[in-house]
């Protein structure tokens, strides 16, 4: 790693990605660093069993964010990037994709209001799950697939950043005790909200769109375009936002919060990773256009480093748990080491599958692969996960959640060794 770090210094290409890593690192300080002040505030304030009724009520309603979200967030961004230059292309493709999540919004709602209504344990928190809902109607308002599409990616990190400073400063002025609980998703709801209708106003007249009602040959093929993704984005869900859920329904409002709060320091610690991998990842695609096996060489090096360093993070988050979770979180939350000492190696496998299956495969055009094995995966994942929660609650959430990364991480290094063997034997023949 000591050489690696000075073969970087030593490069210009490898002193721009350090600089990129470093400008993304401060760019992303402020949104990193607000969930670090709110975080040990609520779970102080809250206590065990109220945050995990907000964590099971935020993972209840995120299944109805991947309805609406659809496949839009890769479907439309690149419509809208191929078609960026002709205004009124844009103008219909903004027009049919935000009616088209408006409808599904409503969709959305109505689920909802039927599954709450019709089972005793959800009709008891109904006002905490509508508040809830009122992220998803910030998802149909924040049009990120079309800033992303026009490549004005700088809307989004200053209309994300007014997200979290809503939240942040509302956080500390009206949440005072425990039962002021019910407030924090209303509170995140309002900022979502708030930012979606700024967003929507930016859009409408700094680029001039003009909305009009689609026909329904525009919404089926916005469905159709965005399907395949949207099958994806489910399957991913499994391992990503059903732990939470399913605990939920099979452990105490409590058990949710202990594992709740040692899930969201893993996510926080995996989110370092974030910068690093979106330097690379253009830097890497850029070498595999001109040589794959450049590409290949390229990433061997950068195994040995983010590998190194996310096996440092897991080893400290390991051996220091308690503390972390005792500065972090408080005392309340002495239940919550153990499933952090189970789950504190993922970031470490994490990294090693960001390294194989996107910086590697993905940038290599092997995208196809990397979903199949996350759809398989992904399905499969609930027949371990439900038995597991069922007979050992929490435990069985981390082990299972420890598990599923395992197997993507070597199922992506195990494509990634067919496809150096292929790269290899081509430059053979």
């Amino acid at each position: 790693m000591i050489t690696f770090t000075k073969k970087i210094l030593q490069n210009k290409a490898y002193k721009r990605i350090i600089t990129n890593i470093l400008s993304l690192f401060s760019l992303q300080g402020f949104t990193y660093l607000m969930p670090l002040i709110t975080f040990p505030y609520l779970t102080r304030v809250l206590g065990p069993e109220n945050y995990g009724l907000i964590a099971f009520a935020t993972a209840f309603v995120a299944y109805f964010q991947i309805l609406v979200e659809y496949g839009f967030g890769l479907s439309a961004s690149r419509e809208i990037s191929i078609n960026r230059d002709n205004e009124v292309q844009v103008s219909k493709i903004f027009s049919s994709v935000i009616f088209t999540k408006f409808l599904l919004m409503i969709l959305s709602f109505l689920g909802l209001s039927l599954i709450i209504f019709s089972i005793d344990t959800f009709r008891a928190n109904w006002i905490l799950y509508f508040f809830t809902f009122g992220l998803v109607i910030g998802n149909v308002l924040m049009p990120t697939w079309f800033f992303n599409g026009m490549e004005k990616m700088r809307y989004i990190s200053l209309l994300n950043m007014g997200t979290i400073l809503i939240f942040t400063v509302s956080i500390f002025i009206f949440i005072r005790g425990s039962a002021d609980y019910i407030y924090v998703p209303l509170i995140n709801s309002i900022g979502a909200i708030i930012i979606g209708i700024i967003a929507m106003r930016i859009v409408l007249k700094d680029f001039k769109i003009k909305f009009n009602i689609p026909s329904k040959e525009d919404i089926k093929t916005q469905l159709k375009s965005g399907w395949h993704i949207f099958i994806s984005n489910v399957a991913i869900s499994f391992y990503t936002t059903s732990n939470v859920f399913v605990l939920g329904i099979f452990a105490s409002n409590a058990v949710v919060g202990y594992y709740s709060a040692a899930e969201k320091i893993i996510y926080m610690a995996i989110g370092l990773l974030n910068p690093i991998s979106t330097a690379l990842y253009p830097y890497i695609s850029s070498i595999a256009v001109k040589s794959k096996e450049d590409a290949s060489n390229f990433i061997k090096k950068i195994i040995i480093f983010i590998g190194s360093f996310t096996f440092i993070i897991s080893i400290i988050i390991f051996f220091a748990s308690g503390l972390i979770l005792n500065i972090l979180a408080g005392n309340q939350f002495e239940n919550s080491i153990i499933i952090l000492r189970i789950l504190s190696f993922i970031p470490f496998i994490v990294g090693l599958s960001n390294v194989f299956g996107v910086l590697f495969l993905i940038a290599l055009g092997y995208a196809n692969r990397v979903s199949r094995v996350q759809f398989i995966v992904g399905v499969c994942y609930l027949f371990l996960l439900v038995p597991m929660t069922y007979y050992l609650k929490d435990i069985g959430t981390a082990l299972s959640f420890l598990i599923v990364e395992s197997v993507i991480t070597l199922s992506f290094w195990k494509i990634y060794r067919n496809v150096i063997n292929e790269l290899k034997t081509c430059s053979t023949e």
